[in-house]
């Protein structure tokens, strides 16, 4: 009677098949094995001892065709401007030679001079013989003139020129002096404590330049009058020489 498969097939497993089915199945556990360490073995690295490290992975940055070729500056060109004739000659140095200024001729002194006040002379011109002095009650020379003015009477300048010195005389008080030029000046004494014109300044013959005053000491027994002198060169002159009578 002929056997059906199944009954072959049981036959076979009980002799020798048995064993093979025990090889197929070691050989693909030990497949299965290897490929299994191959994997690990490739994808995971090595761990240093003694801690864990990470890996980071930084992509490479993609070059492009800009970063490759730099571009040309972009140059424009600007035209010139046409040079003009006034502009050359703005330019070019001055061939002339610079104007020498000319020396100011100095100036003459006046011949004449205004009366600064109108008033009566009280003591007069005394400079080669003495003249007895009621405040000091003694003989002494005067340089001077003593003209009686009103206190706050206005002093005037005697001619042009420019204010030199405006100061306080220890024995003549408030002091102004003028420069008439010509090295010419004349002197006011015996101010009030405030003058109008300060030193540099330029006065026009008339112009006031203070008020008489009670400074001067030297003179303080005398009526109310202003101290009026003139040099010339430096050396005291009589005033009377050059006031108008």
């Amino acid at each position: 009677m002929k056997k059906s498969f199944y009954h072959r097939f049981s036959d076979f497993i009980e002799g020798k098949g048995f064993y093979i089915v025990l090889a197929l199945c070691i050989a693909a556990i030990g497949i299965s094995g290897w490929f299994l360490f191959s994997t690990l073995t490739r994808e995971e690295p090595e761990r240093p001892v003694g801690g864990s490290a990470s890996i980071t992975v930084t992509p490479k940055p993609t070059a492009t065709a800009a970063a490759i070729q730099p571009q040309k500056p972009v140059v424009t060109a600007t035209a010139r401007p046409a040079a003009t004739a006034s502009a050359a000659a703005t330019a070019a140095p001055s061939a002339a030679q610079p104007t020498p200024t000319p020396t100011p001729t100095p100036k003459s002194a006046p011949t004449s001079l205004t009366w600064p006040v109108q008033g009566e002379l009280l003591a007069g011109y005394s400079v080669e013989t003495l003249a007895y002095d009621a405040t000091m009650g003694d003989w002494r020379t005067h340089d001077g003139v003593d003209i009686a003015a009103t206190a706050g009477t206005e002093v005037r300048a005697p001619a042009s020129g420019v204010v030199t010195e405006v100061t306080e005389d220890v024995m003549l008080g408030t002091t102004v002096v003028i420069d008439h030029g010509g090295n010419l000046t004349t002197t006011c004494a015996n101010l009030a404590g405030m003058p109008t014109v300060e030193v540099g300044d330029t006065v026009t013959v008339g112009d006031v330049i203070g008020s008489v005053g009670d400074t001067a000491i030297a003179e303080s027994a005398l009526p109310s009058h202003l101290h009026f002198s003139v040099a010339q060169d430096g050396q005291s002159v009589d005033p009377m020489e050059l006031l108008g009578h």
